[in-house]
């Protein structure tokens, strides 16, 4: 980033707050901020012109497509659209009402940004939708960064797209990956060439934050994660597999047993379909 004096810089922070907090800026429409602040001192690196699609579907996880959300729509000049087969409401695994604001048939062809979510037993119903999978291939094969959150790698392994790549997912799914011809690796989330795939449900804010910081710059990403205050404390130690209690993570591997067994199963089966296309 040029330098800039601190009046200069603040007023691109304030402008930056205004955005975040929806005061000017409206992601969906890619309304760009004129009033209030003087927009001509800001770096010309922190505005742009992504299209960004959020994938969801039936019984996601709904904070799997939200951490992300709030991040990459805080990119100035973007585009986002939260996209369903139909414009009719999903509901999450938790029961949360998400309306898409486009479908698979009218959606972008060309996104900068897919980003897919995962779930339980949503994704699994998901893998067996050829017009999700047939989307997800779609975009996909065009976009410019191809990602995922959670088990939302699943989606995109069983779509054709994760062959030959690093990735990760939920912990508790990280070893169906090789189904997909894809190689596990570890972290937060985990970037080769143009997919990204993040860990389970939280990691999808990293990876927003992360991919902010790429596409405008460092100070960008860094008054995002401010204005966010994503300083996670959490008042347990229990994150990971690792250091979660051995009871705990007992009882969490057994109940995740069930979708392992038929993430395998179906995983197989949609990755087969996938290469005839």
């Amino acid at each position: 980033m040029d330098v800039i004096d601190r009046r200069r810089f603040n007023e691109g922070l304030a402008a930056l707050a205004t955005l975040v907090a929806g005061g000017a800026f409206d992601a969906r429409a890619a309304t760009r901020i004129t009033a209030d602040h003087d927009m001509s001192n800001m770096p010309a690196l922190w505005s742009g012109n992504e299209k960004i699609g959020f994938l969801i579907y039936p019984q996601l996880t709904a904070l799997d497509m939200i951490g992300p959300h709030f991040m990459l729509t805080g990119l100035m000049g973007a585009t986002a659209y939260v996209i369903g087969k139909s414009k009719a409401p999903v509901v999450s695994d938790t029961g949360l009402t998400i309306t898409p604001d486009a479908s698979f048939d009218d959606a972008p062809l060309d996104l900068d940004i897919l980003c897919v979510p995962g779930g339980a037993s949503g994704t699994l119903a998901a893998m067996q939708d050829e017009a999700t999978l047939r989307f997800i291939r779609s975009r996909g094969a065009r976009a410019r960064y191809v990602t995922s959150v959670c088990t939302g790698s699943l989606l995109l392994g069983a779509a054709g797209l994760l062959e030959g790549y690093r990735a990760t997912s939920h912990w508790s799914a990280t070893s169906l990956l090789p189904i997909f011809g894809a190689t596990h690796a570890p972290g937060r989330f985990v970037r080769d060439r143009n997919r990204i795939t993040a860990a389970g449900v939280t990691a999808g804010l990293d990876f927003g934050l992360a991919l902010v910081a790429e596409l405008r710059d460092r100070t960008y990403a860094e008054s995002m994660q401010l204005i966010a205050q994503y300083a996670p404390e959490p008042p347990f130690d229990a994150g990971e597999p690792e250091r979660a209690p051995a009871a705990v993570r007992t009882m969490m591997e057994d109940m995740f047993a069930g979708f392992r067994a038929s993430a395998d199963r179906i995983g197989r089966d949609a990755y087969e379909r996938s290469k005839s296309f």
